[in-house]
């Protein structure tokens, strides 16, 4: 029975790895793609609540930090890897747990790819600017999305495993 277990809790990490990969290569292929077809600074409406608007942002999430005095660079890209390792780690002891995975695995894709743009930049690119009149959400990109769905689904999955346990 127990080498049942451990051969449950260690499953390839291929899967997760690939959507970690997929993530990162659509997040960086639309900065890329927006980095060279519109100017900084200037929206470009798709819809009455919908622009999009190529920016950077030397912070976090919301421009958290966004004016510090460049030390912020390096933090973020420092937390960003120590996050992959720890996921790479929670991915190898729980890769039979498909949603927790695939949770951190859009968590993980999307860590990474800020971190290329930290590293290659200096700054993340941010284009994607949804508004209720002249109110802006802080933009974000593709990667700061799979983050968002990511820490959602692993909300819903502990909210699932909770319930279960009753």
């Amino acid at each position: 029975m127990a080498r049942t277990m451990v051969k449950q809790s260690s499953g390839s990490l291929a899967p997760w790895l690939g959507i970690a990969a997929i993530v990162i290569l659509f997040d960086q292929l639309t900065k890329i793609a927006v980095a060279r077809v519109f100017a900084y600074g200037e929206p470009h409406a798709l819809t009455p609540f919908f622009n999009l608007l190529l920016v950077y942002n030397r912070g976090a999430a919301f421009s958290f930090l966004a004016a510090a005095g460049g030390w912020q660079r390096w933090a973020f890209t420092a937390l960003g890897v120590a996050a992959a390792i720890v996921i790479i780690y929670l991915l190898k002891k729980h890769a039979a747990q498909r949603m927790f995975c695939t949770a951190l695995a859009l968590i993980m894709g999307g860590a990474i790819g800020n971190v290329i743009d930290r590293l290659a930049y200096g700054h993340v690119i941010d284009f994607l600017d949804f508004h209720v009149n002249t109110w802006h959400w802080p933009a974000f990109n593709l990667a700061d999305s799979a983050i968002f769905v990511g820490a959602a689904l692993l909300v819903f999955d502990e909210l699932r495993r909770v319930r279960g346990s009753k």
